[in-house]
Order: C-alpha cells, then sequence, then structure tokens
C-alpha cells in the first residue's frame, strides 16, 4: 500500500530526479515503513529505498522490479584529483570510487544513494563508467524487495587483501572483497574454502 509522504527522500534531491520526486511511504511485509525516491531518468524512473542489509550495515533495496541493463541510478560526488582521493582514503573515507586516470568521486555526499549499495561476489549489478557519470546498472532482472549489489572490484595486495573480508554471503563468495580476476591469486586454502 503506498501513501504519499511529503518528508525528504533518503537520496536528499539526485540531480537526475530533476526536482520532480515523488516521495512514497512503502509498507512492506508488515515490516516498518521506509522512504523510496522515485529516480527519474530520461525514459525510465526506479524506485530505491535504503533499509538494514544482511550484508552489511545499511544496504540500497529495488522497491519495484528492475530489468536487465536498466541504469539504475548514478553513484554522484565530488570529483577530486587522484592525490586527494588518496589523502581522504588514508583518513578512512570508504566511499571513494575511481573514475578515470586523474579523478576519483568522492561518494561521501548525503545526495548519493548509491553509496548505501553493498559488495557480493555474486552481484545484480555492474558498474558503467562514462565519459561524465558513474551508473549503476542490472545484471539481470532485479525483483521487488531485492538488494542491489555490485563488486567493488579492489585489486588483490598479497599484504593487505585479508583486510578486507567479504560477508556478503554467495554461494561462490570468494571470501575477500576482491575483483574476479584476483580469486585464483588467492591462497590455495582459501580456494578451497570457497568450492566446498
Amino acid at each position: 500500500m503506498y501513501h504519499l509522504d511529503d518528508a525528504q527522500c533518503v537520496c536528499s534531491a539526485l540531480p537526475s530526479c530533476g526536482g520532480e520526486r515523488r516521495h512514497k511511504t512503502i509498507n512492506t511485509w508488515a515490516q516498518q515503513a521506509v522512504k523510496a525516491c522515485v529516480v527519474r531518468d530520461d525514459t525510465v524512473k526506479v524506485r530505491v529505498w535504503v533499509h538494514k542489509s544482511r550484508i552489511a550495515g545499511l544496504g540500497l533495496f529495488a522497491a519495484q522490479e528492475i530489468k536487465q541493463g536498466t541504469r539504475i541510478l548514478p553513484y554522484i560526488g565530488e570529483k577530486i584529483p587522484k592525490d586527494e582521493g588518496a589523502k581522504r582514503l588514508a583518513q578512512g573515507n570508504v566511499y571513494l570510487f575511481t573514475f578515470n586516470d586523474r579523478y576519483d568521486i568522492d561518494g561521501k555526499t548525503l545526495k548519493n544513494t548509491a553509496r548505501f549499495i553493498n559488495h557480493s561476489c555474486d552481484p545484480n549489478c555492474e558498474v558503467d563508467l562514462t565519459t561524465r557519470t558513474i551508473w549503476i546498472v542490472a545484471l539481470r532482472n532485479i525483483t521487488d524487495g531485492e538488494e542491489l549489489t555490485y563488486n567493488y572490484g579492489y585489486e588483490y595486495d598479497p599484504d593487505s587483501y585479508q583486510d578486507f573480508p567479504c560477508h556478503c554471503g554467495a554461494t561462490q563468495c570468494c571470501g575477500y572483497i576482491l575483483a574476479q580476476r584476483y580469486w585464483d591469486l588467492l591462497p590455495p586454502t582459501t580456494q578451497s574454502a570457497r568450492s566446498g
């Protein structure tokens, strides 16, 4: 059951909303009501909501069926030079996203609803980098209420990969937040645990 609500959207007005947001309170599975934003693209509107995640902290969930290939929402934030990105990462900022060879995007801003998307070794979304935007795109059809995930694509560093354990729960989870191309570099004990 949907009710119009004048409350502030969790995304704090994404640029793609164009100021034409419709806020709804969604009563799902007899749980507490949560707010969702209708994110408008030129041809598609996608509703998402923030809720407690079984993976980690809060997660971003589909508030409607989403078809494979749909641009769900952009990863937005301050565009900063790589050296500034390195400083912010050293200060503990976990919302930095590599944009290109010169810039990172600091997605810590409250307007960036995509910052709630958790990592998974078996994701339902992927990242599409254009010359101006980082898009979160559906890898497959996504059901209403399903948590949105993508592989964060961390690089393998033999000295520090264990600092980033994965809790996605996927059948083929490698145990760490790593790009899939690095999974074969993991020690055999990790690989045998993954397959068994």
